[in-house]
């Protein structure tokens, strides 16, 4: 087996990176260790449509997360990137506010007819943490029943300061709470997702202690069909609200919220990533009745103020609804999981797929980690970002979709026979990638 994989200037340069900067980067889904430790690119000089150069300005074509999934429509889209310089030319900061927050929170309620009022950060986490504090200020409660990944937040954080272990399972396993007061711990309990039961028994326990409820609308799984009944009845009589965390489901599935399409009735929702494809922005929307407590409780920064992320938000969103941008991302990832599926069996290769079309996954259930790493290796080999995450774009074209499954023919065979020799691990370049969160050396 022939590797076109070499240490080059990224690799180089993220080795630097661990010595000054903590974590190596900002975003934990970005580090190398979680893909191809030693070989992954590491840093980008350019990027384009679906394709990465790197920093010896080699291309790739990525059918991995697509920026973590914030570029629906792909990598500097023109028509977006004309409305962002715009902004720029015309200057994106001044002492007084942007029309284009106005716009942005008539549109987002257009889309939304249940919500009633916007309020905006620049991120996802920070949205969320924001969405809990707007639910204890209206509620005057403190408990948080969540399920699902929600950011790095103390809120959220705090949950596993009872069991160093409650969040495992939620996405990421090992998210240390080092840092968070100790005063916050009893504020935040997981339940997981379709367990009703579990969710009723939190209900039970904490009772009137319930300031929200928050989840995901979808993710790896659909929800089963008296889930999302169960949890908006006991939130009305409760009287608080359910909060749904569209940040990666949101305009996956439609224009807005997938909520629309899975008829789950949420009292207020937040939204990033995908709405403004790469630029930051992110948005929580809600009813009156709650939404109004944020102007109780302090939530400002200056820099929720600039010009880009609105611009960026409203021109993304009304080129969604122009070229119906959803039913290509769902037309591409049922390609996505139809391969998968195919090229497993013609190579007797065992794997699970799960995940909405436009976010799909895929693992490898004997030797998971090792064969993961095999996988991204060998498809970097040829020239193609992929792991274990495969999130749809409006720039991924069939010939992408070709070049993908040609490559994966000759990936899965290669797996396949290592699996049978037992040598999986021998194939690979490097070490093996991580799962979850854990301290870097």
């Amino acid at each position: 087996m022939t590797t076109n994989l070499k240490i080059g200037k990224g690799q180089r340069l993220y080795i630097e990176a661990k010595k000054i900067i903590p974590g190596g980067g900002q975003l934990l889904s970005k580090r190398p260790e979680m893909f191809l430790p030693e070989y992954w690119p590491a840093y980008y000089s350019k990027a384009k449509g679906c394709e990465i150069w790197d920093l010896d300005d080699t291309k790739y074509i990525d059918m991995s997360t697509m920026g973590i999934g914030t570029c629906i429509l792909g990598y500097a889209d023109d028509d977006i990137d004309s409305h962002v310089i715009n902004a720029i030319t015309n200057g994106s900061m001044s002492s007084i506010m942007s029309p284009e927050e106005v716009d942005l929170a008539k549109l987002l309620i257009q889309l939304h007819p249940w919500a009633e009022m916007v309020r905006y950060t620049r991120g996802g986490g920070e949205a969320m943490s924001v969405a809990v504090r707007i639910a204890r200020a209206a509620t005057k409660k403190d408990i948080i029943l969540f399920c699902g990944y929600h950011g790095w937040h103390d809120w959220y954080l705090s949950a596993n300061l009872a069991d160093n272990e409650a969040l495992d399972g939620q996405l990421m396993s090992g998210l240390s709470p080092v840092g968070v007061a100790r005063g916050l711990k009893g504020t935040s309990y997981p339940f997981f997702y379709n367990n009703k039961n579990e969710f009723l028994a939190l209900v039970n326990k904490y009772g009137n202690q319930i300031g929200g409820v928050v989840l995901e609308a979808v993710r790896g799984t659909e929800p089963e069909h008296d889930f999302f009944a169960t949890i908006e009845n006991e939130t009305q009589k409760l009287n608080v609200p359910l909060i749904l965390d569209e940040i990666t489901s949101g305009f996956r599935l439609t224009c807005g919220g997938s909520h629309k399409v899975l008829n789950i009735n949420p009292d207020m929702a937040v939204f990033a990533k995908g709405m403004s494809n790469g630029y930051p922005m992110a948005a929580i929307i809600g009813k009156e009745k709650y939404m109004d407590a944020a102007q109780e409780s302090f939530i400002s920064s200056t820099y929720w103020t600039e010009r880009i992320g609105p611009t960026a938000a409203n021109a993304t969103i009304y080129k969604m609804l122009e070229l119906n941008i959803q039913e290509h991302l769902i037309n591409c990832g049922k390609q996505i999981q139809a391969g998968w599926k195919n090229m497993s069996q013609k190579h007797n290769l065992k794997i699970n797929v799960s995940g909405i079309y436009p976010l799909s996954h895929i693992n490898f259930p004997d030797n998971p980690l090792i064969l993961k790493t095999l996988f991204t290796q060998e498809m970097l080999n040829r020239g193609i970002l992929s792991s274990g995450a495969y999130y749809a774009s409006y720039a991924h074209k069939q010939e992408h979709l070709d070049k993908y499954m040609s490559a994966l023919d000759e990936v899965f065979y290669i797996m396949s026979k290592s699996v049978v020799a037992n040598n999986s691990e021998k194939l690979l370049c490097g070490p093996i990638c991580q799962t979850g969160f854990k301290r870097l050396a």
